[in-house]
């Protein structure tokens, strides 16, 4: 049987905490009651930099029972971060990995279906949203729309699935050696390799607390998942830039015959629009090679992803 440790990132989520870390021991209770993952398997809350109740909260779950653990990062650093921590925290720690939001909108029954199909031999299993019925019309659009871009893009993600996987300690141990700073899992995963399946459940309304992801970040999530996974931008504006060029080069050719023939007319509505047009440009295509210029530099740096500044007394034991 293997162990597993269920990995939960926390920032902020002291009024749904209570609630949803109930919820993940009664499904790990009833794993290990069918005997299909190890007794001493466990539940990691990553607190990432919270400003409320949360650590505490956390602290006192591993105190009342031993299959709650915690590990607590020195600020806050994003979602993502979180996750790698305690997907990377663990890696040595167990056999299989789950990663799961801490608002309880994704199914934790699916889980079970998880490690059956680690058991039947896959080593990534993706959780994926069959359907966002209990999202608003706006918030449903815009997720679809935003994975559908992605791939457009050129970055490899799975459909409706955000980032609740199961992750064997094999792949782990192979993800370590990616090395970006500029952090998109979703992406990330699927260019690891290995046996891959999907489970697919329904989505459920946040149970407590407020969203952490409005449409702010989810476009930058976006950004960073597209200028961290595919240079698909920067050849999109090189093609711009060779029709720009073409139309500019048959525009001169088209005022020199005019030129010649002597019926040139002085304006300036026509130069103002070329030069608002060809400015447009310009300033986008900087701005776009100037995020990887930008994301270039940061990972110069090799700055540390993650910085744990303390964990509960029964994490690693």
């Amino acid at each position: 049987m293997p162990r597993l440790v269920v990995v939960v990132p926390c920032y902020n989520e002291e009024k749904v905490l209570p609630i949803t870390s109930k919820m993940f021991l009664n499904e790990l209770l009833d794993l290990i009651a069918k005997n299909k993952i190890r007794e001493d398997s466990q539940i990691l809350f990553v607190n990432d930099g919270s400003r409320d109740m949360t650590w505490n909260i956390i602290e006192d779950l591993s105190k009342q029972n031993q299959h709650f653990s915690g590990i607590s990062q020195s600020r806050n650093r994003g979602h993502q971060n979180a996750v790698l921590a305690g997907l990377l925290e663990s890696k040595d720690q167990c056999d299989i990995t789950i990663s799961i939001d801490c608002d309880g909108q994704d199914d934790i029954g699916a889980m079970e279906a998880m490690v059956d199909e680690y058991l039947s031999g896959s080593d990534i299993v993706y959780g994926v949203r069959d359907n966002r019925d209990t999202d608003t019309w706006f918030k449903r659009t815009t997720a679809q729309g935003f994975y559908k871009f992605l791939n457009k893009m050129g970055a490899e993600v799975v459909y409706n699935h955000a980032d609740y996987r199961l992750v064997s300690s094999k792949v782990l141990q192979a993800f370590s050696e990616f090395k970006e700073v500029n952090l998109f899992l979703r992406g990330m995963f699927p260019l690891v390799g290995f046996k891959s399946t999907s489970v697919y459940y329904k989505r459920n309304e946040r149970i407590a607390g407020e969203s952490h992801y409005p449409l702010r970040k989810m476009v930058g999530l976006a950004v960073d998942g597209i200028t961290s996974l595919s240079i698909k931008p920067i050849q999109i504006i090189t093609n711009i830039g060779i029709f720009v060029s073409l139309l500019g080069f048959a525009g001169i050719i088209w005022a020199i015959v005019r030129g010649l023939m002597g019926v040139t007319v002085s304006g300036w509505a026509s130069l103002v629009c070329i030069v608002c047009f060809l400015g447009g440009i310009q300033l986008l295509s900087l701005g776009v090679i100037g995020q990887y210029v930008g994301k270039t530099y940061m990972e110069s740096k090799h700055r540390p992803r993650y910085i744990i500044s303390k964990s509960t007394d029964n994490w690693k034991k």
